[in-house]
């Protein structure tokens, strides 16, 4: 691991703790030339999975791209940035245990919607309205319904 402040390669981990349940190890490193502290993080290599777009398009899969929308749909509510990247994080590991290489954007958007009416209706119900395309208010109505039942 290159040291970002002086590239050297030679460095030693002082501290190493698991995170993201267990998913992912976080490193602190000491360069042994300048003495910079940095930050590395090591995960499981899994398979690229592809995102088969509403228009037949495909991409491969981006949890940035997940956690982008949460955001959008959490905007002004009571969920943490770090209850999103755990939503996301959680998504991202059902869709590799599926152990498909193509998943759609259909199917995504769906596992985001149970997540979301788990942690917070409102985000739900705005995260529905663009995923669903609602055409007018009375499918958005339609929907605040099932979601009272």
């Amino acid at each position: 691991m290159k040291c970002p402040k002086c590239s050297n390669e030679e460095n030693k981990v002082v501290d190493s703790r698991s995170v993201q349940d267990g998913r992912a190890v976080r490193r602190r490193r000491e360069c042994l030339h300048c003495a910079e502290r940095f930050t590395t993080y090591e995960y499981i290599e899994t398979i690229t999975l592809t995102v088969i777009k509403s228009d037949n398009r495909r991409e491969p899969f981006d949890q940035q791209k997940v956690i982008h929308g949460i955001k959008l749909a959490c905007h002004k509510r009571p969920v943490t940035a770090k209850k999103i990247e755990a939503i996301a994080a959680e998504i991202e590991s059902q869709l590799q245990e599926l152990s498909k290489i193509e998943v759609t954007s259909k199917y995504i958007g769906g596992l985001v919607m149970e997540k979301l009416k788990e942690v917070d209706e409102v985000a739900y119900v705005r995260f529905a309205s663009v995923y669903r395309k609602f055409a007018d208010t009375g499918e958005f109505l339609e929907e605040l319904k099932r979601l009272l039942k």
